[in-house]
Protein backbone atom coordinates (compact mmCIF):
# COMPACT_ATOMS: atom_id res chain seq x y z
CA UNK A 1 0.00 0.00 0.00
CA UNK A 2 1.73 3.66 -1.00
CA UNK A 3 1.71 6.23 1.70
CA UNK A 4 0.95 10.03 0.99
CA UNK A 5 4.05 12.50 0.51
CA UNK A 6 3.99 13.47 4.01
CA UNK A 7 4.66 10.26 5.69
CA UNK A 8 6.74 8.83 2.84
CA UNK A 9 8.99 12.37 4.01
CA UNK A 10 8.80 11.11 7.45
CA UNK A 11 9.57 7.76 6.90
CA UNK A 12 12.74 8.48 5.15
CA UNK A 13 15.93 7.51 7.27
CA UNK A 14 17.85 11.00 8.05
CA UNK A 15 21.21 11.88 6.11
CA UNK A 16 24.42 10.89 8.19
CA UNK A 17 24.92 14.59 8.62
CA UNK A 18 21.24 15.00 10.56
CA UNK A 19 22.08 11.87 12.57
CA UNK A 20 25.30 10.48 13.09
CA UNK A 21 27.02 12.10 16.36
CA UNK A 22 30.24 12.64 14.94
CA UNK A 23 28.86 14.90 11.89
CA UNK A 24 26.10 16.85 13.92
CA UNK A 25 29.11 17.61 16.37
CA UNK A 26 31.41 18.52 14.19
CA UNK A 27 28.59 20.23 12.57
CA UNK A 28 27.69 22.12 14.97
CA UNK A 29 31.23 22.96 16.04
CA UNK A 30 32.50 24.60 13.00
CA UNK A 31 29.49 26.83 12.52
CA UNK A 32 28.43 27.84 16.05
CA UNK A 33 31.82 27.14 17.45
CA UNK A 34 31.34 29.77 20.28
CA UNK A 35 27.80 28.88 21.35
CA UNK A 36 27.70 27.44 24.79
CA UNK A 37 26.40 24.00 24.61
CA UNK A 38 26.83 22.36 28.07
CA UNK A 39 27.29 23.90 31.43
CA UNK A 40 28.51 21.15 33.95
CA UNK A 41 26.17 22.54 37.50
CA UNK A 42 27.76 23.46 39.57
CA UNK A 43 31.22 23.59 37.39
CA UNK A 44 32.95 24.47 33.76
CA UNK A 45 31.22 25.51 30.59
CA UNK A 46 31.83 24.05 27.05
CA UNK A 47 31.14 25.92 23.72
CA UNK A 48 30.40 23.75 20.93
CA UNK A 49 34.03 24.25 19.91
CA UNK A 50 35.95 22.99 23.26
CA UNK A 51 32.97 20.13 23.41
CA UNK A 52 34.74 18.86 20.04
CA UNK A 53 38.09 19.91 21.18
CA UNK A 54 37.51 17.69 24.61
CA UNK A 55 36.05 14.59 22.69
CA UNK A 56 38.95 14.57 20.01
CA UNK A 57 40.98 13.89 23.02
CA UNK A 58 39.31 11.54 24.56
CA UNK A 59 38.84 10.08 21.31
CA UNK A 60 42.55 9.95 21.00
CA UNK A 61 43.37 8.47 24.30
CA UNK A 62 40.75 5.81 22.97
CA UNK A 63 42.44 4.92 20.21
CA UNK A 64 46.03 4.58 22.14
CA UNK A 65 44.21 2.10 24.28
CA UNK A 66 43.05 0.07 21.04
CA UNK A 67 39.84 1.15 20.34
CA UNK A 68 38.69 0.72 16.29
CA UNK A 69 35.77 1.62 14.66
CA UNK A 70 32.58 -1.28 15.74
CA UNK A 71 34.46 -2.08 19.00
CA UNK A 72 32.29 -1.81 22.52
CA UNK A 73 33.63 -0.28 25.32
CA UNK A 74 31.98 0.03 28.74
CA UNK A 75 31.08 3.12 30.43
CA UNK A 76 30.60 3.43 34.25
CA UNK A 77 30.42 6.75 35.98
CA UNK A 78 27.61 9.29 36.59
CA UNK A 79 26.88 12.57 34.58
CA UNK A 80 29.62 14.87 34.34
CA UNK A 81 32.21 15.67 31.82
CA UNK A 82 34.15 12.31 31.51
CA UNK A 83 30.71 10.99 30.84
CA UNK A 84 29.83 12.83 28.80
CA UNK A 85 33.13 13.15 26.44
CA UNK A 86 33.46 9.14 26.66
CA UNK A 87 30.16 8.40 25.25
CA UNK A 88 30.95 11.53 22.56
CA UNK A 89 34.12 10.07 21.78
CA UNK A 90 33.54 6.49 21.75
CA UNK A 91 30.67 7.55 18.52
CA UNK A 92 33.34 9.80 17.34
CA UNK A 93 35.51 6.81 16.44
CA UNK A 94 32.51 4.86 15.13
CA UNK A 95 32.48 2.46 18.16
CA UNK A 96 29.73 1.59 20.38
CA UNK A 97 28.97 3.02 23.73
CA UNK A 98 27.73 0.60 26.10
CA UNK A 99 27.31 2.71 29.53
CA UNK A 100 26.48 0.45 32.65
CA UNK A 101 23.71 1.56 35.79
CA UNK A 102 26.28 3.14 38.38
CA UNK A 103 24.04 0.96 40.95
CA UNK A 104 25.31 -2.44 39.30
CA UNK A 105 26.95 -4.92 41.13
CA UNK A 106 27.31 -8.36 42.23
CA UNK A 107 25.65 -10.99 39.55
CA UNK A 108 23.88 -8.38 37.47
CA UNK A 109 26.99 -6.90 36.68
CA UNK A 110 29.00 -9.88 36.27
CA UNK A 111 26.24 -11.05 33.41
CA UNK A 112 26.65 -7.56 31.27
CA UNK A 113 30.84 -8.00 31.55
CA UNK A 114 30.26 -11.24 29.81
CA UNK A 115 27.18 -10.45 27.35
CA UNK A 116 29.06 -6.70 26.40
CA UNK A 117 31.71 -7.87 24.27
CA UNK A 118 33.66 -5.46 25.98
CA UNK A 119 37.30 -5.62 26.18
CA UNK A 120 37.72 -2.28 27.52
CA UNK A 121 36.13 0.09 30.14
CA UNK A 122 36.06 3.41 31.59
CA UNK A 123 35.23 3.80 34.90
CA UNK A 124 34.62 5.71 37.99
CA UNK A 125 37.37 4.95 40.45
CA UNK A 126 34.36 4.62 43.39
CA UNK A 127 33.06 1.93 41.51
CA UNK A 128 35.94 0.14 40.05
CA UNK A 129 36.25 -1.90 43.50
CA UNK A 130 33.25 -3.55 42.56
CA UNK A 131 35.04 -5.57 39.64
CA UNK A 132 36.54 -7.53 42.46
CA UNK A 133 33.46 -9.20 43.68
CA UNK A 134 32.85 -10.92 40.00
CA UNK A 135 34.00 -12.71 36.94
CA UNK A 136 35.20 -10.05 34.77
CA UNK A 137 34.19 -11.83 31.59
CA UNK A 138 35.99 -10.46 28.72
CA UNK A 139 36.91 -7.28 30.07
CA UNK A 140 40.47 -7.03 29.69
CA UNK A 141 41.34 -3.55 30.28
CA UNK A 142 39.85 -0.86 32.75
CA UNK A 143 40.56 3.24 32.90
CA UNK A 144 39.72 5.00 35.46
CA UNK A 145 38.54 8.53 35.68
CA UNK A 146 37.02 10.38 38.88
CA UNK A 147 38.78 10.20 42.31
CA UNK A 148 38.23 8.05 45.18
CA UNK A 149 39.99 7.08 48.21
CA UNK A 150 39.41 3.38 48.02
CA UNK A 151 42.41 1.26 46.44
CA UNK A 152 42.62 0.62 42.85
CA UNK A 153 41.59 -3.38 42.51
CA UNK A 154 43.94 -6.15 41.16
CA UNK A 155 42.15 -8.12 38.72
CA UNK A 156 42.88 -11.26 37.47
CA UNK A 157 43.75 -10.79 33.58
CA UNK A 158 42.61 -7.02 33.77
CA UNK A 159 45.28 -4.33 33.21
CA UNK A 160 43.65 -0.84 35.34
CA UNK A 161 45.49 2.48 35.14
CA UNK A 162 44.34 5.80 34.85
CA UNK A 163 42.50 7.10 31.42
CA UNK A 164 44.92 9.86 30.72
CA UNK A 165 44.43 12.34 27.59
CA UNK A 166 47.20 14.06 25.67
CA UNK A 167 47.37 17.48 25.22
CA UNK A 168 47.02 18.06 21.28
CA UNK A 169 45.72 15.85 18.81
CA UNK A 170 46.92 15.79 15.21
CA UNK A 171 43.92 17.25 12.36
CA UNK A 172 44.57 13.32 10.80
CA UNK A 173 45.24 11.50 14.00
CA UNK A 174 41.36 10.06 14.15
CA UNK A 175 40.23 8.82 10.58
CA UNK A 176 37.80 6.69 9.82
CA UNK A 177 38.18 3.38 8.18
CA UNK A 178 35.08 3.98 6.37
CA UNK A 179 32.22 6.53 6.89
CA UNK A 180 29.33 6.01 9.97
CA UNK A 181 26.40 5.10 8.78
CA UNK A 182 22.76 6.01 9.98
CA UNK A 183 22.16 2.69 10.21
CA UNK A 184 25.05 1.50 12.45
CA UNK A 185 25.00 0.55 16.18
CA UNK A 186 25.47 3.86 18.19
CA UNK A 187 25.03 2.10 21.61
CA UNK A 188 23.70 -1.01 23.64
CA UNK A 189 22.01 -0.12 26.94
CA UNK A 190 20.77 -2.68 29.15
CA UNK A 191 17.15 -2.91 30.44
CA UNK A 192 16.40 -3.19 33.93
CA UNK A 193 16.39 -7.36 33.83
CA UNK A 194 13.58 -7.38 36.15
CA UNK A 195 12.31 -10.43 35.11
CA UNK A 196 15.42 -12.47 34.17
CA UNK A 197 18.90 -11.09 32.73
CA UNK A 198 19.14 -7.78 31.55
CA UNK A 199 18.89 -7.35 27.77
CA UNK A 200 21.60 -5.08 25.50
CA UNK A 201 19.16 -3.66 23.47
CA UNK A 202 21.29 -2.45 20.00
CA UNK A 203 20.27 1.11 18.98
CA UNK A 204 21.36 2.78 15.69
CA UNK A 205 22.02 6.61 14.97
CA UNK A 206 18.59 6.98 13.46
CA UNK A 207 16.96 5.21 16.52
CA UNK A 208 18.31 7.87 19.21
CA UNK A 209 17.68 10.79 16.29
CA UNK A 210 13.93 9.77 16.38
CA UNK A 211 13.60 9.59 19.54
CA UNK A 212 15.24 12.73 20.14
CA UNK A 213 15.90 15.29 17.54
CA UNK A 214 13.04 14.25 15.54
CA UNK A 215 10.28 13.95 17.92
CA UNK A 216 10.67 17.00 19.70
CA UNK A 217 9.07 20.60 17.37
CA UNK A 218 8.95 22.70 20.66
CA UNK A 219 12.52 22.66 21.33
CA UNK A 220 14.51 25.15 19.26
CA UNK A 221 18.79 26.87 19.44
CA UNK A 222 17.02 29.27 21.94
CA UNK A 223 16.42 26.20 24.45
CA UNK A 224 18.50 24.82 27.51
CA UNK A 225 17.69 21.43 28.40
CA UNK A 226 18.47 20.54 32.24
CA UNK A 227 19.22 16.90 32.22
CA UNK A 228 18.90 16.08 35.73
CA UNK A 229 18.58 11.90 34.83
CA UNK A 230 21.38 9.61 34.68
CA UNK A 231 22.69 9.83 30.70
CA UNK A 232 23.67 6.04 31.12
CA UNK A 233 19.80 5.56 30.35
CA UNK A 234 18.13 6.78 27.11
CA UNK A 235 15.54 9.37 28.64
CA UNK A 236 18.04 11.60 29.30
CA UNK A 237 20.85 10.44 26.21
CA UNK A 238 17.90 11.20 23.68
CA UNK A 239 17.49 14.76 25.21
CA UNK A 240 21.28 15.51 24.78
CA UNK A 241 20.75 14.31 21.21
CA UNK A 242 17.95 16.52 20.93
CA UNK A 243 19.92 19.86 22.13
CA UNK A 244 22.93 18.56 20.09
CA UNK A 245 21.01 18.41 16.40
CA UNK A 246 19.28 22.09 16.98
CA UNK A 247 22.39 24.28 18.23
CA UNK A 248 20.46 24.21 21.64
CA UNK A 249 22.06 23.85 24.98
CA UNK A 250 21.97 21.77 28.27
CA UNK A 251 22.56 22.20 32.15
CA UNK A 252 24.16 18.98 33.57
CA UNK A 253 23.70 18.25 36.98
CA UNK A 254 25.13 14.89 38.69
CA UNK A 255 21.75 13.48 39.72
CA UNK A 256 18.27 15.10 40.48
CA UNK A 257 18.23 16.45 44.28
CA UNK A 258 14.83 18.43 44.95
CA UNK A 259 16.28 20.61 47.50
CA UNK A 260 19.01 21.93 44.45
CA UNK A 261 16.69 21.83 41.58
CA UNK A 262 15.50 24.88 40.84
CA UNK A 263 19.00 26.44 41.64
CA UNK A 264 20.00 24.74 39.03
CA UNK A 265 17.36 25.79 37.04
CA UNK A 266 18.26 29.48 37.39
CA UNK A 267 21.68 28.78 37.49
CA UNK A 268 22.18 27.56 33.63
CA UNK A 269 19.43 29.09 32.54
CA UNK A 270 17.36 25.68 31.60
CA UNK A 271 13.83 26.67 29.84
CA UNK A 272 13.15 23.15 29.59
CA UNK A 273 13.40 19.57 31.60
CA UNK A 274 12.32 15.91 31.80
CA UNK A 275 10.42 14.86 35.08
CA UNK A 276 9.84 11.53 35.91
CA UNK A 277 6.29 11.75 37.71
CA UNK A 278 7.74 10.98 40.79
CA UNK A 279 10.34 13.98 40.75
CA UNK A 280 6.98 16.19 39.96
CA UNK A 281 5.29 15.19 43.15
CA UNK A 282 8.62 15.45 45.06
CA UNK A 283 9.05 19.22 44.27
CA UNK A 284 5.52 19.96 44.97
CA UNK A 285 5.48 18.47 48.34
CA UNK A 286 8.13 20.99 49.13
CA UNK A 287 6.90 24.12 51.10
CA UNK A 288 5.80 26.83 48.60
CA UNK A 289 7.39 29.83 48.62
CA UNK A 290 8.03 33.08 46.73
CA UNK A 291 10.25 32.24 44.28
CA UNK A 292 7.89 29.79 43.02
CA UNK A 293 7.62 31.16 39.74
CA UNK A 294 10.95 33.34 40.18
CA UNK A 295 12.94 31.04 36.59
CA UNK A 296 13.65 30.76 33.64
CA UNK A 297 11.57 27.35 33.05
CA UNK A 298 9.26 27.67 30.64
CA UNK A 299 8.13 23.67 29.31
CA UNK A 300 8.64 20.41 31.56
CA UNK A 301 8.03 17.25 30.25
CA UNK A 302 6.18 14.91 33.09
CA UNK A 303 6.50 10.88 32.33
CA UNK A 304 4.71 9.30 32.99
CA UNK A 305 1.81 12.37 33.15
CA UNK A 306 0.09 12.17 36.36
CA UNK A 307 -2.47 13.39 38.26
CA UNK A 308 0.11 16.24 39.99
CA UNK A 309 1.10 17.74 36.77
CA UNK A 310 -1.48 20.00 36.41
CA UNK A 311 -0.99 21.70 40.25
CA UNK A 312 2.91 21.49 38.78
CA UNK A 313 2.12 23.73 36.18
CA UNK A 314 -0.42 25.54 38.68
CA UNK A 315 2.32 26.02 40.61
CA UNK A 316 5.45 26.63 38.80
CA UNK A 317 3.70 28.76 35.20
CA UNK A 318 4.96 26.06 33.03
CA UNK A 319 3.94 24.63 29.72
CA UNK A 320 3.22 20.82 30.20
CA UNK A 321 4.30 17.96 28.03
CA UNK A 322 4.17 14.18 27.70
CA UNK A 323 6.03 11.69 25.93
CA UNK A 324 5.88 7.65 25.85
CA UNK A 325 9.36 6.09 25.15
CA UNK A 326 11.21 3.07 26.03
CA UNK A 327 14.65 2.01 25.49
CA UNK A 328 13.54 -0.24 22.35
CA UNK A 329 11.42 2.15 20.59
CA UNK A 330 11.91 5.76 19.70
CA UNK A 331 9.30 8.19 21.41
CA UNK A 332 6.35 7.00 19.37
CA UNK A 333 3.68 9.35 21.47
CA UNK A 334 3.54 13.25 22.83
CA UNK A 335 1.13 15.49 24.15
CA UNK A 336 1.51 18.85 24.71
CA UNK A 337 1.61 21.72 25.66
CA UNK A 338 -2.45 22.50 27.64
CA UNK A 339 -2.71 18.71 28.50
CA UNK A 340 -3.93 17.75 31.82
CA UNK A 341 -5.48 14.54 31.62
CA UNK A 342 -3.77 11.88 34.09
CA UNK A 343 -2.35 9.02 32.17
CA UNK A 344 -2.21 10.83 28.77
CA UNK A 345 0.53 9.33 26.81
CA UNK A 346 -0.58 11.40 23.25
CA UNK A 347 -1.13 10.74 20.01
CA UNK A 348 1.11 8.96 17.56
CA UNK A 349 4.41 10.15 15.36
CA UNK A 350 3.96 10.21 11.74
CA UNK A 351 6.50 7.56 11.01
CA UNK A 352 4.90 4.99 13.85
CA UNK A 353 1.93 2.71 13.66
CA UNK A 354 0.43 1.83 17.30
CA UNK A 355 -2.37 -1.09 18.10
CA UNK A 356 -3.94 -1.76 21.26
CA UNK A 357 -4.16 -5.29 21.20
CA UNK A 358 -5.29 -8.09 23.26
CA UNK A 359 -2.90 -11.32 24.07
CA UNK A 360 -3.27 -13.07 20.77
CA UNK A 361 -2.34 -9.53 19.41
CA UNK A 362 -5.75 -9.11 17.82
CA UNK A 363 -6.94 -4.97 18.07
CA UNK A 364 -9.30 -4.91 20.76
CA UNK A 365 -12.25 -1.98 20.31
CA UNK A 366 -11.20 1.86 21.51
CA UNK A 367 -11.67 2.57 24.48
CA UNK A 368 -10.71 -1.31 25.61
CA UNK A 369 -7.54 -1.93 27.92
CA UNK A 370 -4.91 -4.02 25.60
CA UNK A 371 -1.01 -4.27 25.03
CA UNK A 372 0.18 -1.50 23.19
CA UNK A 373 2.40 -2.66 20.34
CA UNK A 374 4.12 -0.65 17.90
CA UNK A 375 6.63 -0.70 14.49
CA UNK A 376 7.69 2.37 11.91
CA UNK A 377 7.74 2.95 8.80
CA UNK A 378 10.74 4.22 9.29
CA UNK A 379 13.58 1.78 8.61
CA UNK A 380 16.01 1.73 11.96
CA UNK A 381 13.87 3.61 13.98
CA UNK A 382 13.17 0.76 16.15
CA UNK A 383 15.52 -1.38 18.23
CA UNK A 384 17.91 -3.45 15.78
CA UNK A 385 17.18 -6.34 18.47
CA UNK A 386 18.41 -7.56 21.43
CA UNK A 387 22.32 -8.29 21.59
CA UNK A 388 23.14 -11.48 21.43
CA UNK A 389 19.61 -12.75 21.89
CA UNK A 390 17.63 -13.78 19.01
CA UNK A 391 15.47 -15.38 21.17
CA UNK A 392 14.16 -12.61 23.32
CA UNK A 393 14.37 -10.15 19.63
CA UNK A 394 11.66 -12.72 17.95
CA UNK A 395 9.47 -12.57 20.67
CA UNK A 396 9.31 -8.73 21.51
CA UNK A 397 8.81 -8.72 17.97
CA UNK A 398 6.05 -10.87 17.20
CA UNK A 399 4.09 -10.75 14.59
CA UNK A 400 5.57 -7.79 13.38
CA UNK A 401 5.07 -5.54 15.91
CA UNK A 402 7.19 -4.55 18.84
CA UNK A 403 5.28 -5.63 22.40
CA UNK A 404 5.42 -3.32 25.31
CA UNK A 405 4.42 -4.75 27.76
CA UNK A 406 2.60 -1.31 28.79
CA UNK A 407 -1.20 -1.94 29.18
CA UNK A 408 -2.89 1.30 27.47
CA UNK A 409 -6.19 2.78 26.26
CA UNK A 410 -6.76 4.35 22.78
CA UNK A 411 -9.75 6.58 23.16
CA UNK A 412 -12.25 7.22 19.83
CA UNK A 413 -10.88 10.24 19.18
CA UNK A 414 -7.31 8.80 18.72
CA UNK A 415 -5.31 9.80 21.83
CA UNK A 416 -3.67 6.97 24.00
CA UNK A 417 -3.71 6.55 27.49
CA UNK A 418 -1.11 4.24 29.61
CA UNK A 419 -2.68 2.59 31.78
CA UNK A 420 -0.32 0.21 33.59
CA UNK A 421 2.75 -1.83 33.04
CA UNK A 422 1.18 -5.16 32.60
CA UNK A 423 2.81 -7.38 34.98
CA UNK A 424 1.70 -4.76 37.59
CA UNK A 425 -2.11 -4.80 37.01
CA UNK A 426 -3.73 -5.85 39.84
CA UNK A 427 -6.07 -8.52 39.91
CA UNK A 428 -8.47 -8.10 42.86
CA UNK A 429 -11.92 -9.27 43.60
CA UNK A 430 -12.95 -9.53 39.86
CA UNK A 431 -11.76 -6.28 39.09
CA UNK A 432 -8.33 -4.77 37.22
CA UNK A 433 -6.63 -2.02 39.52
CA UNK A 434 -4.11 -0.17 37.88
CA UNK A 435 -0.99 0.73 39.96
CA UNK A 436 -0.39 3.56 37.89
CA UNK A 437 -3.70 5.27 39.01
CA UNK A 438 -3.88 4.04 42.27
CA UNK A 439 -0.57 5.32 43.18
CA UNK A 440 -1.77 8.45 41.99
CA UNK A 441 -4.43 8.93 44.30
CA UNK A 442 -1.94 8.12 47.43
CA UNK A 443 0.24 10.62 46.10
CA UNK A 444 -2.41 13.00 46.71
CA UNK A 445 -2.54 12.62 50.31
CA UNK A 446 -0.19 15.76 51.56
CA UNK A 447 1.24 13.53 54.14
CA UNK A 448 3.17 10.89 51.07
CA UNK A 449 6.34 11.92 49.35
CA UNK A 450 6.14 8.58 47.48
CA UNK A 451 4.19 5.41 46.79
CA UNK A 452 3.99 2.21 44.99
CA UNK A 453 1.28 -0.20 44.48
CA UNK A 454 1.84 -3.89 44.28
CA UNK A 455 0.11 -7.13 44.38
CA UNK A 456 0.41 -9.55 47.32
CA UNK A 457 -1.31 -13.12 47.38
CA UNK A 458 -4.74 -13.33 49.26
CA UNK A 459 -5.72 -16.19 51.16
CA UNK A 460 -8.56 -15.77 49.27
CA UNK A 461 -7.31 -16.74 45.79
CA UNK A 462 -6.73 -13.43 43.13
CA UNK A 463 -4.64 -10.41 44.57
CA UNK A 464 -4.66 -8.25 47.63
CA UNK A 465 -3.40 -4.79 47.21
CA UNK A 466 -0.02 -3.55 49.14
CA UNK A 467 0.86 0.38 49.09
CA UNK A 468 4.64 1.18 50.63
CA UNK A 469 4.48 4.59 50.87
CA UNK A 470 7.53 7.19 52.41
CA UNK A 471 6.38 10.02 54.43
CA UNK A 472 6.99 13.83 53.27
CA UNK A 473 10.47 15.20 54.98
CA UNK A 474 9.80 15.46 58.66
CA UNK A 475 6.38 14.17 58.76
CA UNK A 476 4.31 10.59 60.04
CA UNK A 477 2.02 8.90 58.21
CA UNK A 478 -0.71 7.44 59.98
CA UNK A 479 -2.47 4.64 58.03
CA UNK A 480 -5.55 4.44 58.92
CA UNK A 481 -6.21 8.33 57.98
CA UNK A 482 -4.73 7.61 54.90
CA UNK A 483 -7.49 4.41 54.91
CA UNK A 484 -9.78 6.82 55.50
CA UNK A 485 -9.02 9.18 52.58
CA UNK A 486 -8.53 7.02 49.86
CA UNK A 487 -12.17 5.58 50.91
CA UNK A 488 -13.22 8.61 49.90
CA UNK A 489 -11.63 9.41 46.55
CA UNK A 490 -11.03 5.57 45.07
CA UNK A 491 -13.72 2.75 44.44
CA UNK A 492 -14.06 0.67 47.43
CA UNK A 493 -11.47 -2.39 45.40
CA UNK A 494 -8.92 -0.58 44.90
CA UNK A 495 -8.15 0.63 48.82
CA UNK A 496 -5.57 -1.02 49.92
CA UNK A 497 -5.60 -4.26 52.72
CA UNK A 498 -2.18 -3.80 53.19
CA UNK A 499 -0.09 -0.33 54.18
CA UNK A 500 3.72 -0.19 54.97
CA UNK A 501 5.82 3.05 55.97
CA UNK A 502 9.51 2.67 54.84
CA UNK A 503 11.87 5.74 54.77
CA UNK A 504 13.02 5.46 50.79
CA UNK A 505 11.55 2.85 48.15
CA UNK A 506 14.26 0.71 45.96
CA UNK A 507 14.95 2.60 42.73
CA UNK A 508 17.84 2.26 40.09
CA UNK A 509 20.12 4.35 39.52
CA UNK A 510 18.01 6.14 36.45
CA UNK A 511 14.91 7.01 38.96
CA UNK A 512 12.82 3.96 38.26
CA UNK A 513 11.15 2.59 41.29
CA UNK A 514 11.95 -1.32 41.29
CA UNK A 515 8.36 -2.81 42.27
CA UNK A 516 9.91 -6.16 42.03
CA UNK A 517 11.79 -6.12 45.07
CA UNK A 518 8.25 -4.94 47.18
CA UNK A 519 6.77 -7.66 45.83
CA UNK A 520 9.16 -10.00 46.46
CA UNK A 521 9.40 -8.59 50.11
CA UNK A 522 5.46 -8.83 50.26
CA UNK A 523 3.43 -7.91 53.84
CA UNK A 524 6.55 -7.93 56.31
CA UNK A 525 5.85 -7.56 60.13
CA UNK A 526 5.68 -3.96 60.26
CA UNK A 527 3.13 -3.85 57.49
CA UNK A 528 -0.42 -2.66 58.34
CA UNK A 529 -3.31 -4.36 57.88
CA UNK A 530 -7.08 -2.78 57.69
CA UNK A 531 -8.70 -6.32 57.85
CA UNK A 532 -6.69 -6.96 61.12
CA UNK A 533 -7.46 -3.53 62.01
CA UNK A 534 -11.77 -4.08 61.83
CA UNK A 535 -11.63 -1.51 59.04
CA UNK A 536 -14.09 -3.25 56.46
CA UNK A 537 -14.85 -0.90 53.14
CA UNK A 538 -17.58 -2.65 50.97
CA UNK A 539 -19.19 -1.06 48.10
CA UNK A 540 -22.21 1.21 48.38
CA UNK A 541 -25.39 -0.16 48.41
CA UNK A 542 -27.83 0.36 45.40
CA UNK A 543 -31.66 0.20 45.74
Amino acid sequence: MSVGNGLADAAKVPGSDACVLRYMLERQARTIPDRRFVQFWPGATWSYGETLRQVRLYAAALVAAGVKQGDHVLCWMGNGPDLLATWFAINYLGAVYVPLNTAARGRPLEYVLDDADAALMIGHRALVPRLAEVNPGKLRQVLLVGESEQPVPQLAGVTVAPFELPTVVADDALTLERAIEPWDTQAIMYTSGTTGNAKGVMSSYVQLYTMGPDAFDCIGAEDCCLVCGPIFHCGSTLYVYAMLACGGSIGMVREFRTADFWDAVRGTGSTLVLLLGVMATFLLKQPAGERDRDHPLKKAFIVPFIEDAVSFRERFGVDLHTVYNMTEIASPLSAGPGISEQGLAGLPRPWFELRVADAHDCEVPRGEVGELLVRSHRPWALLKGYYGNAEATVAAMRNGWFHTGDAFRQMPDGRFFFVDRLKDVIRRRGENISSFELESEILAHPGVREAVAVAVPSEHGEDEVLAVVTPVAGGALDQTELVSFLAERIAHYMVPRFIRVVDELPKTASGKLQKHVLRSEGVTADTFDRDAAGIRIRAERLG
